[in-house]
Parts: structure tokens; sequence; C-alpha cells
């Protein structure tokens, strides 16, 4: 009777330590804000799983995401220290370093172009020398139209002989009602799905394989002197672990991904979320330097950006925790 008095006491005193230290590790958790660069949808897809299979937890972060009002904000917010970590653009980057921002590239969310230039299958319009004389409808100027010039003399024709036209953010909507010929700056796993759940198929021609250099899509960007702060490599380590569970797991991902999210609980993110998977980067922290300086070099032949930065100006790539060398 001692001996058993003596273990259910142990017991005791053990299940109480063990309650009181749930609370003090759940206290010990860093906040960190990331903004999204538009409302949430699959190319978010690791920062979700990371978020809800409890890898930022294990890496003793507590990550608040935040949607923003005004999709050209998150830079901004993270240029004035109201925010930790923004989801951005690769071309844009480029351009705000130009601007004289303070950001730099910490991690890299989807690794290749997900831009297009995009027309209808039953259009008269075979291939991009098609375009001479023709509509091409837009929602962003700055890096998409350089895009297009460069594709377009790529194809032989004068990019001076298509109008552009501003269509807002109704760029599936402005190609099937025929008020332009074709559009600009859509994705290949969102426009291409959009036009096809309305019945229309799409012709997609891609900017790689029209004279534009390879670039990352969608990168995770910080202000310029926090680069040093060890919760931006954990949470890269938690991004990681998602984009491995997505891509063992993608249909358990989407069940996740879409739990309690109304809003995302659509045909076009259920038809974009496996087109989405293979784009994420398999190493988020990873930079593959001489891809930035082509790029940006690139973007200043065709006078988009005025000077060609070190690349280690904006973008960098975070040592493991357990190394001592600084960024």
């Amino acid at each position: 009777m001692p001996l058993m008095q003596s273990t259910i006491r142990c017991l005791t005193a053990v299940l109480a330590l063990t309650l009181l230290a749930l609370p003090a590790r759940a206290a010990e958790r860093e906040e960190l804000t990331l903004v999204l660069d538009w409302f949430l949808n699959p190319d978010h897809a690791p920062i979700v799983i990371a978020q809800e299979r409890g890898f930022f937890a294990d890496a003793g972060l507590e990550v608040t995401l935040q949607e923003p009002a005004d999709p050209s904000n998150p830079p901004k917010l993270v240029a004035t220290g109201k925010a930790d970590l923004a989801v951005s653009y690769q071309p844009n980057l480029h351009m705000q370093i130009d601007q004289g921002l303070p950001l730099v590239r910490v991690g890299t969310l989807v690794a290749t172009p997900l831009n297009t230039v995009i027309t209808l299958q039953d259009s008269q319009i075979d291939s991009l020398a098609d375009l001479e004389g023709k509509t091409v409808g837009y929602s962003v100027g700055g890096f998409e139209e350089t895009m297009l010039q460069v594709m377009l003399t790529e194809a032989g024709i004068d990019p001076n002989s298509v109008e552009m036209v501003n269509v807002n953010f109704a760029l599936s909507q402005s190609l099937l009602s025929g008020r332009v010929d074709a559009i600009v700056g859509g994705f290949r796993n969102f426009e291409v799905n959009q036009l096809a759940l309305e019945g229309a198929e799409a012709r997609v021609f891609y900017p790689e394989a029209h004279g534009v250099p390879a670039y990352d899509e969608l990168i995770f960007i910080a202000h310029r002197d926090r680069v040093d702060d060890a919760r931006l490599r954990r949470f890269l380590n938690a991004i990681e672990r998602g984009t491995q569970y997505l891509i063992n797991h993608p249909e358990k991902s989407w069940d996740i991904f879409r739990e309690d999210r109304p809003d995302v609980q659509n045909a076009l993110n259920e038809r974009a979320f496996p087109d989405t998977i293979p784009r994420f980067a398999l190493r988020p922290a990873a930079l593959d330097t001489a891809r930035y300086q082509q790029f940006a070099t690139f973007l200043a032949q065709h006078d988009t950006i005025d000077e060609v930065p070190p690349v280690t100006q904006y973008a960098v790539e975070l040592p493991p925790l357990n190394a001592s060398a600084t960024p």
C-alpha cells in the first residue's frame, strides 16, 4: 500500500508539472506577422499547412496571417516595420529596390513563373505573332508590360502595334466578353482554370519560353535591417515542412486547407490547388544568386529598373539556425 501511494504521488507530480509546462511553452512562442500578397488562395498552401499541422508551433512561433486591403500595401508594411514578413513577387522586389525601399528577399514560396499571356482556343490567335493589331488586357502595369513587349518582340512584331487595355482585375471576364483579344498577367494555375469552369479553353503562352528569364513568382520579403532575426529562419524551416507535407499528402492537404474556411471552398480553388503544388519551392530558404542577377540585368536592359545592384543588397540565404555565419 505505501508503494502504491508513493507511485500515485509521483504520477500526480509528473502530471502537475506537465500541465504547468503546457502554457509555459505556449507563452514562449514568439509572435510573427505575415502579410499575404492577396486574399488567401492555394498559392499560400504551405503557409496554411505549416500553421494547421503545428509546424510553426514546433518552431516556437505564433504566426498571424493578414490579408491586405490593397495588394500594393504588403511591401510598404514591411518597409515601415509594421509587419515582419510579406508575400510578394520577385519582379516587384527589383523595382521596389530601385525605388529605395529597404526590403530583402529571405525565402521563396513559388519558385517558377505563374504569369502568362492567354487567348482563347476558339480565337484566330494561334501564335504571339497573331496579336499584331489586337488588344491585350492587363491589371497591373510595370513588369507585365515589359514581359509582353519582350514576348511580342521575340515573336517578330512591334509591341506598339498592340493596344494595351486596363481591365483592372477582370482578366478572365474581359477575355470571355470579347472586350480584349488576349490578357497578360493571368496565372497558369488560376485564370486557365477559371476559363475552363466557364466552358472556355485557354491557349497559353509562357514568358519563360518567349524571351523572359525564369524567376520566382512569389517570395517572402523582410526589412533589410532584420535579416539576423532568428524567427525568419525558423519560419522558413516550418514552410519547408509544410511543402513536404503537401507533396506527400495532396488530397489530405486540400481538406486541411479548406476546413473552416468557407471563402476558399469553391470549384476554382479545388482545381487550382493540385496545379499549384508542383510550383512550390522545395527549399524555401535557398537562393540562386545567378538567377536573381540575370533577372535584374534583364529588367535593366528593358528600362524597368535604372540600376543593377549587387544581389546581396536585396536577396539573402539565411544561415541554418546552428550556424554562426551572418547573412
